[in-house]
């Protein structure tokens, strides 16, 4: 492939791992590749297989420029490359139905990616959707990304995921539990670490002084104990604390106005209690550009915030827009991260 090479060398290497071959992923991965947007801001080195990745080049009515490449090489390339690990027969493969060999599939794509980071060959990971069915089984522990990566590379510490909208940032301070057992999940302790943890990732991904609402658990944020005392007895205690560590941050608000507030006044992030209570707000402002990003890892980790699309797989019809907002925040947060390096 031919690229201008003009101030390549300074774009940031970023694995883009395949993912779940069953739904848009090997569509959204062709697509990525002939991006003129991320061409330049980031070299791709694209984990997979090229017999799938021609095969999302196909449904997407593209025609791929890219060459296949082994790992020692990766450091040398001026525009998109393939590592071919020719780990799938498109045959295995039926188009919206999740099956062990996609499972694999993904599973091998993304550990590479991940072993890649780890050893500082590439400075982000990017991956198009997975699909959770497919990866359990495959990896019967696979519980979600971020305790995935934790046992792969033997990780401690906290890793987070965030949703994130070009706009607003939304954190959570508990995220795939029942919601039965949300409330004693709480604690003063947690929400002040995850205030800390993203405000951290927000001035990695580029913002000097985050701010920062925090939401309550209860309807009204408890209304001053009427539907709930966990406004007053764990959360307010740990906004208090934040804001006595320097953090601008404020709270607890009602979750039901909380993104209204932020988008209105120009905040950077949301800390929400659960799950749902972000991710519903999140994908009605922007369900097309969402990404999410795992914070905490020494290295960024971003895909798009929607899944698989399992209805629309085949079709051609799959939007890149999520995955290239996926792309480019790993890319602001390796590059700024690479010139902290050099101020060191």
């Amino acid at each position: 492939m031919n690229a201008d090479v003009n101030g390549a060398a300074e774009r940031p290497l970023i694995a883009l791992a395949m993912g779940d071959p069953a739904g848009i992923s090997p569509e959204l991965a062709a697509r990525l590749i002939v991006s003129p947007r991320l061409a330049a801001a980031a070299r791709l080195v694209v984990i997979g297989d090229r017999r799938i990745l021609e095969g999302g080049a196909r449904v997407a009515g593209l025609s791929l420029d890219i060459d296949t490449v082994g790992e020692p090489a990766i450091g040398q390339a001026l525009s998109p490359v393939l590592i071919d690990l020719r780990n799938l027969d498109p045959a295995a493969v039926t188009i919206g139905e999740a099956t062990p060999a996609g499972g694999r599939f993904a599973i091998e794509n993304f550990s590479f990616a991940l072993r890649l980071a780890e050893a500082r060959r590439v400075a982000a990971v990017c991956y198009t959707p997975l699909n959770k069915k497919a990866m359990r089984f495959a990896y019967p522990g696979y519980d979600d990304e971020s305790r995935f990566i934790q046992e792969l590379l033997q990780l401690a510490g906290r890793v987070k995921e965030f949703n994130v909208l070009h706009t607003v940032w939304n954190a959570r301070v508990t995220s795939h539990v029942p919601l039965k057992d949300v409330a004693a999940s709480l604690s003063r302790e947690a929400i002040l670490a995850e205030i800390r943890l993203t405000v951290d990732c927000l001035k990695q991904s580029g913002v000097e002084t985050p701010r920062l609402l925090v939401a309550g658990l209860n309807p009204h944020a408890g209304d001053g104990g009427s539907f709930g005392m966990e406004e007053i007895e764990i959360i307010s205690p740990a906004v208090d604390a934040a804001a006595a560590e320097g953090f601008d941050v404020s709270g607890p608000y009602p979750a039901d106005t909380i993104f209204l507030t932020a988008l209105r006044d120009g905040y950077h992030g949301v800390l929400t209690m659960y799950h749902d209570q972000g991710q519903i707000a999140m994908k009605l402002i922007g369900f097309d550009r969402g990404v999410t990003m795992l914070g905490g890892l020494p290295f960024p980790v971003c895909t798009p915030a929607h899944g698989t699309a399992y209805d629309i797989a085949g079709k051609g019809i799959a939007n890149p827009l999520a995955s290239e907002e996926a792309v480019m925040l790993a890319a602001r947060m390796a590059t700024a991260a690479a010139m902290r390096g050099r101020t060191a």
